[in-house]
């Protein structure tokens, strides 16, 4: 696990940053900063993606009560609900996971500077955020395509394809006459859909 990876705590319920192993343990930091904490590294695991943002938010929360504005040395937390601010925060950790500490702080620097012009940036006072929920569904409203090509070939493949067909079947009636034809037996399928965030509440 690498340092600065958000876990989850069972034990004490709470998600924080992976630091570093300490003999039998883990120390974990609050999300936002505070005091590190032990922790059963057989019982921790990644938090999942509502619980990240979940954190984000509360850490968010308590800077706003405690009347922290804005800290140079505190990376910046993505607003909830906000696609530059979770893409961001994205590339810093996967910058973070490569060990690039110049991209990471590119990163906080992008995040700060689209805070400022979008949210009010960070040193605007008070400003509570509130989590909302949102679910993943397919669009109905546009039909799914489904796509075979023939990847058949010694040296290069055959590339035939069946071209976007509206159900799996038409594509497997294309792949038995390309076979009867020409003898090729293996394809590559894709899928391809559209999907909607539906927010609740």
């Amino acid at each position: 696990m690498e340092p600065g990876s958000l876990v989850y705590d069972p034990h004490t319920h709470k998600v924080g940053e992976y630091q570093d192993k300490t003999g039998p343990y883990v120390m974990l930091r609050p999300v936002g900063g505070g005091r590190e904490w032990q922790a059963d590294p057989a019982r921790i695991r990644p938090a999942t993606p509502e619980e990240r943002i979940s954190a984000g938010v509360r850490a968010a929360n308590d800077r706003s009560r405690e009347g922290i504005t804005f800290d140079p040395t505190r990376p910046p937390v993505p607003v909830p609900g906000c696609a530059t601010c979770e893409e961001l925060a994205a590339q810093r950790d996967k910058a973070r996971a490569a060990f690039d500490g110049s991209a990471v702080t590119d990163a906080n620097v992008l995040l700060r500077q689209h805070q400022g012009r979008e949210h009010g940036g960070e040193s605007t006072g008070r400003r509570l955020f509130r989590y909302v929920p949102y679910t993943i569904v397919q669009d109905d409203s546009a039909l799914p395509e489904y796509q075979a090509y023939c990847v058949s070939g010694e040296e290069t493949d055959c590339g035939a394809s069946s071209g976007p067909c509206s159900a799996p079947a038409e594509v497997e009636e294309w792949q038995r006459r390309h076979t009867q034809e020409t003898r090729h037996l293996r394809y590559r399928r894709s899928f391809a859909d559209y999907a909607v965030l539906e927010r609740h509440g």
